[in-house]
C-alpha cells in the first residue's frame, strides 16, 4: 500500500466526491420505498409466526412463504443483487452507490435478505463470481444469485487464534483425486439455517509451505458425510436461530479435487478479495442500524414522561441525541470515503480506509444503541424492542472480519510507514 496516499489528497481529488451517481438515485429511492412498504410489514408477520416454534432451527409454515413472496417482488422490480460492484451478475453498482443503499437495508434485519444482499452469502457469492470455475458457478453461484439456497463460511477454530489465518489447523489432504478434511470450526454464521447448502472452508493444505501459502479454500456441501453440526455457539446467551453460528466437526470429509477454489495455497489471496467489500458492507448496514436506534431513542424520549417532563428534556438527553446524530454523520462520511477509495484505488490500496471504518463504526454504533437502551429503561434490554439484538450484532462485529486491534494495527502501521518515509527524505 502507498502509505502516502492519504497525505497526497487535495480538494480536487476524486476521493472527495462522495455523491451517489445520478444513475443510482432512482434505485436508491425504489429501495427506500420497497423496504417501507413491503419488507417492514412482512417482517412483523414473519417474526410473529416464528415466536415459540418447537424447533429453533427450523421455520414454521408460512414464514418462508412470506419472505419468498417479498423476494419475488424485489426480483421482479430489479431490486436484487446490488452488492457485486461492476459485475455482470448484479446491478454493477459502485461501492459508493451501494454504501447508500446498504444503509437503508441496515434498518431492518430482513431487508438485506429480501433483496438477496445478506451476509454471509454476499461474500461467498463474490468469491465464486471472481474465482469460481464455470462448473462451480453453475452448481453453487447460480442458485445463490437466485436466492434459492444459502451458504456459510467456516474459518474460525476453537483451539487457535484465527485472527491470524496462518494459525488455521483444519487439514485437507489430497489423495486419489479427493480432499480429505479433518478438524473443527466454530462460529460458522448461517450454518444453522436449513436452507444453507454449501460451505466455503478455510483449510491447511501445505503445513510446510511458505506461511502465506499454507492455506486453501474448499467448497464443502453441508450434506457431505463426516460433516457434523455439533450445535450453535451463543452470542450474549442467544443462539440466533435459525441463522445460527455453528460449531462444526469435520471427520474424514471427502470432496472432489475440483472443489478447491482458485488453487492450492491461495486461501490468503481469496480472503483479501473477500474481506475488502465484505468488511465494509457490515459498516454500511451499521449506519442504518444507528439511524434506527436514534429513531427509537427519540420516539421513546418524546412520548414518555418522568418527573413532570418528557424524558428527552431530562438530564443530558438532548446532548446524547445531538452526539448520536453527529456520530452518525461522521461515520457516514467515513464509510462513503472508504467505499470511494475502493472504487478509485482498488481494494488492496484502499485497505487502510477499510480498516479505519471497520475499527470505528461498530464501536460507535454500539454506544448509540446503548444510549437508546438507556432511554428505554428496562424495556430496552427486553424482547419488546429490537435494541438488545441490535447491540449484540454490533458488538459481535468488533470481532467479526478481524478484531478491532487488527484494523488499528493496519492503520497504525500505515502511519508509521508514512512518517518513516518522510524521515528518509
Amino acid at each position: 500500500m502507498d502509505t502516502g496516499t492519504m497525505e497526497k489528497m487535495d480538494v480536487r481529488d476524486p476521493l472527495n466526491d462522495l455523491r451517489m451517481s445520478e444513475e443510482a438515485v432512482p434505485l436508491y429511492e425504489a429501495v427506500k420505498k420497497f423496504v417501507a412498504e413491503e419488507v417492514e410489514p412482512m417482517s412483523v408477520k414473519f417474526h410473529e409466526l416464528g415466536e415459540g416454534r418447537p424447533d429453533r432451527f427450523a421455520y414454521v409454515d408460512g414464514q418462508l412463504e412470506l419472505l419468498d413472496a417479498v423476494k419475488d417482488k424485489a426480483k421482479a422490480q430489479g431490486l436484487w443483487n446490488f452488492f457485486l460492484p461492476n459485475a455482470e451478475t448484479g446491478e454493477g453498482l459502485s461501492n459508493l452507490d451501494y454504501a447508500y443503499i446498504a444503509a437503508v437495508l441496515g434498518k431492518n434485519r430482513l431487508a438485506s435478505e429480501s433483496l438477496n444482499c445478506a451476509a454471509p452469502d454476499t461474500g461467498n457469492m463474490e468469491v465464486l463470481e471472481r474465482v469460481g470455475t464455470e462448473a462451480q458457478k453453475e452448481q453453487w453461484l447460480k442458485p445463490l444469485l437466485n436466492g434459492e439456497i444459502r451458504s456459510c463460511f467456516a474459518m474460525t477454530e476453537p483451539g487457535t487464534a484465527c485472527s491470524d489465518a496462518r494459525n488455521v489447523r483444519t487439514q485437507a489432504i489430497l489423495k486419489n483425486g479427493e480432499w480429505t478434511i479433518n478438524g473443527e470450526k466454530y462460529y460458522a454464521s448461517g450454518a444453522g439455517d436449513p436452507r444453507c447448502k454449501i460451505m466455503i472452508v478455510m483449510v491447511q493444505t501445505d503445513p510446510d509451505g511458505p506461511s502465506h501459502q499454507q492455506q486453501s479454500q474448499i467448497l464443502v456441501p453441508m450434506d457431505t458425510p463426516g460433516v457434523e453440526v455439533l450445535g450453535p455457539m451463543h452470542v450474549f446467551g442467544e443462539d440466533d436461530a435459525p441463522h445460527g453460528h455453528m460449531h462444526i466437526r469435520f471427520t474424514d470429509v471427502k470432496v472432489p479435487e475440483e472443489n478447491i477454489l482458485l488453487g492450492v495455497g491461495r486461501g490468503f489471496e481469496i480472503s483479501q478479495l473477500r474481506l475488502g467489500p465484505g468488511r465494509i458492507h457490515h459498516c454500511m448496514r451499521s449506519i442504518g442500524a444507528a439511524e434506527k436506534a436514534l429513531d427509537l431513542m427519540l420516539e421513546r424520549g418524546m412520548t414518555r414522561e418522568a418527573f413532570g417532563r418528557p424524558l428527552i428534556k431530562l438530564g443530558g438527553n438532548q446532548e446524547i441525541v445531538s452526539r448520536a446524530r453527529i456520530e452518525i454523520e461522521a461515520m457516514r462520511l467515513m464509510v462513503l470515503k472508504a467505499a470511494k477509495a475502493m472504487d478509485v484505488l482498488g481494494n488492496k490500496e484502499a485497505r487502510v480506509w477499510i480498516s479505519m471504518v471497520k475499527a470505528m463504526v461498530p464501536e460507535r454504533v454500539c454506544k448509540i444503541i446503548d444510549d437508546a437502551i438507556q432511554m428505554h429503561g428496562a424495556t430496552g434490554v427486553s424482547q419488546w424492542t429490537p435494541l438488545a439484538n441490535m447491540y449484540t450484532q454490533q458488538r459481535t462485529l468488533r470481532l467479526a472480519d478481524g478484531p478491532d486491534e487488527v484494523h488499528h494495527m493496519v492503520v497504525g502501521r500505515a502511519e508509521i510507514g508514512r512518517m518513516g518515509m518522510k524521515g528518509m527524505k
